[in-house]
């Protein structure tokens, strides 16, 4: 399957709500995994208390604050793992979650790795079954996705993406800030909105 070309640091090097958004309608490429993003969540950093930043650098956070266009993975509830790709530009903390991808190569793949997936819809649908589908591991975390096996790229045919905009999910702190983004309509989110 073709895709365009490789997103470069600058689209990264922006506001996190600013990537969040644009983001949407992008494919995710890990090997021969691939999804268009239906759905993702901008994190902060400062007052975002929700955002893993907000506590400052540490050994797990470090990429954050590092330069953009970086994974920042992380484990949680001691079984999934997140994919969260770094934005603003070096030395302010923010990242965007990818929350859900459309599978649109590789899926035969995706589907080993997620056999409890009973539809293409719920493959990669939150982020847990994402990193599951795509296999993509904390071994990843501090990767440049400008290069190598763990990128973003633009799609083969580019088409404006109407944007439904939420509160984030799953989370405690700042549960109400509207930065959770949706592609419209899209099958492959992880809740309806």
């Amino acid at each position: 399957m073709a895709f365009g070309k490789i997103l470069k640091r600058e689209f990264y090097e922006r506001p996190a709500v600013d990537v969040a958004k644009d983001l949407l309608g992008k494919v995710l490429i890990h090997g021969a995994a691939a999804g268009l993003i239906v759905e993702t969540e901008a994190y902060l950093g400062g007052d975002d208390l929700a955002a893993h930043s907000a506590r400052g650098i540490t050994n797990r956070t470090r990429v954050i604050f590092g330069p953009p266009g970086h994974a920042y993975v992380y484990f949680i509830y001691g079984m999934y793992e997140c994919l969260n790709i770094v934005a603003e530009p070096e030395g302010q903390p923010g990242c965007v979650l990818v929350r859900a991808v459309e599978p649109v190569a590789g899926i035969e793949l995706m589907q080993r790795r997620r056999p409890a997936a009973r539809r293409l819809e719920d493959l990669a649908s939150g982020p847990g079954k994402l990193t599951l589908a795509m296999g993509i591991t904390r071994a990843q975390n501090g990767a440049d996705l400008t290069r190598g096996t763990l990128v973003v790229r633009e799609p083969a045919d580019p088409r404006r993406v109407e944007i439904d905009v939420t509160p984030r999910i799953g989370i405690r702190e700042c549960a109400d800030w509207p930065l959770r983004f949706v592609v419209r309509g899209s099958r492959f989110a992880s809740k309806a909105t």
